[in-house]
């Protein structure tokens, strides 16, 4: 008998899999494997939020492998070494994996390579499993990635994307093949209470679910805060429990506004996994260095900490981080309204919400959390580095009835309508009685300071 393996990573799903169809056609068996890697922990990677997500993945992909005759062989140490120790055990003449884009992802595939080679075993590299694209795939005249989006958008449009995979009928494993337990959610301690299922069945059925509903009011909805109108699909993607092909295949079959502007944002994670492949340091360094004097623990610890409880006194600011710590998710406007408040109205260095964000999102991936941040900071890809996004005239735009702020901070749950976002205008008695904080810090001090620090570089 022949045998394969497929090692999954961040593909954690059976339709649409590239390397488990490869596999399926070099050899008569293959085996699932997945690596519980303790080098995720070391990194600081392994968040509550993120692990009890993927126990659920593990668990539904172990359970429609087990519903086509095989299973999902779960082992733990450095993966180069659980890897070998599989191949031997199984007689396997190739590994299939998924191609990343991380320094980690890029040493875990040298360090593979480098095992598997003295025993003569082929590693199989597979690209557009975790991207729609693959980066590198489209670049322009005398560069090697794209460093403004909308030209890569419009390559990115016109690029052939391959026809989604269906999910295999039979996966046959070997005997002999040992496995440990699966992950369990509840095991995992300090998990927010809001995370979803995690999985290819529960992100299947979320994204058919949406798409009749909401995809085709996208357009207009994406932005409004309260109406939550977003596909909540980040998490799933993340973990490649859905395939971005497929998604943008499907969304494009359905067309109008709504299905342009979700793949839109397909393309914009595309379009990070890109920037990061030709700029790995991109992940801690600045892309465009400037000379920032950043405010950090040591200078803004007290306004550090406000930002992280939702308490700057910014009602949408709070809101936000407040959704964030419940759910391990938050609505793009507000990551963004977040983001741009610590860079540039407390002038604090990206990393460190950066590094927040990763301690409590889901969809926590090194690839768009950190290009995003860079964005918003004005050190990344944003051809306006200098916008600074006011929290007040944001709150008002996207959140003209103040629905998410209540929603999110009760103590202004009794403020009515637009109001909701000056609560320091209240009269003075009425606002001593709600328990929510003054303004850190006032808008035009924040905004001065930023131009004046501008104005160094």
């Amino acid at each position: 008998m022949t045998v394969a393996v497929v090692l999954f990573t961040s593909d954690l799903r059976l339709h649409d899999h590239p390397p488990l169809r490869a596999a399926l056609r070099a050899a008569e068996e293959v085996v699932p494997l997945f690596v519980l890697d303790p080098g995720i922990h070391a990194a600081g990677f392994d968040a509550p939020n993120r692990r009890a997500f993927l126990a659920d993945c593990l668990g539904d992909l172990d359970a429609s492998l087990r519903r086509r005759g095989g299973r999902l062989v779960v082992r733990s140490g450095p993966v180069e070494r659980e890897v070998r120790a599989v191949v031997a055990e199984s007689g396997a003449g190739e590994v299939h994996l998924s191609a990343g884009v991380t320094a980690y992802a890029r040493r875990r595939e040298e360090r593979l390579r480098e095992a598997l080679g003295d025993s003569g075993v082929a590693l199989r590299v597979h690209e557009a499993v975790v991207t729609a694209v693959a980066p590198g795939a489209v670049t322009p005249a005398g560069s090697d990635h794209f460093a403004v989006f909308t030209p890569y958008f419009r390559r990115w449009s016109g690029e052939p994307l391959r026809d989604p995979l269906p999910a295999p009928r039979t996966v046959r494993v070997p005997e002999g093949v040992r496995g440990g337990p699966l992950p369990a959610r509840d095991a995992v301690r300090g998990v927010s209470e809001g995370v979803p299922a995690g999985g290819e069945s529960a992100g299947r059925e979320r994204f058919s679910r949406w798409s009749r509903s909401g995809l085709a009011r996208y357009e207009d909805r994406h932005d409004d805060l309260a109406g939550d109108g977003t596909s909540r699909l980040s998490p799933y993607l993340h973990f490649g429990a859905l395939s971005p092909v497929e998604l943008v295949r499907r969304a494009r079959e359905r067309g109008g506004p709504g299905a342009e502007a979700f793949v839109r944002q397909v393309c914009w994670r595309d379009f990070h996994h890109q920037v990061l492949a030709a700029r790995p340091a991109a992940s801690a360094a600045d892309y465009r260095p400037r000379r920032d004097r950043w405010r950090d623990e040591g200078n803004a610890g007290e306004d550090i900490a406000a930002w992280r409880e939702g308490r700057t006194g910014y009602p949408v600011v709070d809101a936000g981080m407040r959704q964030l710590r419940h759910e391990g998710w938050m609505h793009n406007r507000a990551r963004l309204l977040t983001a741009s408040f610590l860079t540039k109205t407390l002038y604090v260095d990206w990393r460190i919400g950066a590094r927040h964000f990763l301690d409590l999102l889901v969809d926590g991936d090194v690839v768009n959390n950190q290009l995003n941040w860079q964005w918003v900071a004005g050190t990344g890809t944003d051809t306006r580095p200098n916008r600074v996004l006011n929290p007040v005239v944001q709150g008002r735009r996207f959140d003209p009835d103040g629905r998410y702020v209540r929603r999110w901070v009760p103590e202004l749950a009794e403020v009515e309508g637009r109001a909701v976002h000056e609560p320091w205008k209240l009269p003075e008695e009425r606002r001593a009685a709600l328990g929510y904080p003054a303004p850190l810090i006032a808008l035009a001090d924040g905004l001065a300071r930023f131009r004046h620090a501008r104005d160094r570089d």
